[in-house]
């Protein structure tokens, strides 16, 4: 009896510990859909850095996550992007927006999502073309923090921090 007690009480643990894990793992629709605020910075070898606002909304139809970002920065300027990653797998995404040159594959792993992408900061007469290399990270807390390196020709140029919240 008290060792089918033990196995039974062990059992139950391991499904809370799995329950758990599962449950806290970074999944884009679930964390993203609905209503997200953040707060960030971007901050340039040059010295240019701006600090941020972000109000997020997220749209999940089954199969995309549509998800816009309404931008605030500190100097009251507003900009306005949107998101759309495709779930292509359990923990893969491919992502576009509409400043991103092709496409981005998001691949999540626990509690960590990574993607780079391409984005022209310039103009098309004058263009500034970087690569960022996101990592968002799933807080014990519930926060999402997003922590990308920007890069030119292999060389780190700037760095950007992103505090997302529910």
């Amino acid at each position: 009896m008290k060792k089918a007690l033990l196995s039974l009480t062990m059992g139950l643990s391991m499904l809370t510990l799995t329950g758990t894990a599962q449950a806290t793992d970074l999944v884009f629709e679930r964390y993203f859909a609905g209503k997200t605020t953040a707060t960030g910075s971007f901050s340039a070898i040059n010295g240019v850095k701006r600090d941020f606002n972000v109000d997020l909304t997220g749209r999940w139809n089954g199969k995309t996550l549509v998800l816009r970002e309404d931008f605030v920065f500190s100097d009251g300027e507003k900009d306005t992007k949107t998101w759309r990653f495709t779930k292509t797998a359990e923990g893969r995404y491919t992502g576009t927006r509409e400043d991103v040159i092709g496409t981005t594959d998001v691949v999540i792993d626990g509690k960590t999502a990574r993607f780079t992408y391409l984005v022209n900061l310039g103009t098309a007469a004058k263009p500034n073309t970087v690569r960022f290399h996101d990592t968002m990270v799933l807080q014990p807390d519930g926060r999402v923090v997003n922590t990308a390196w920007v890069t030119k020709y292999l060389f780190p140029v700037a760095k950007t921090r992103v505090v997302f919240s529910r």
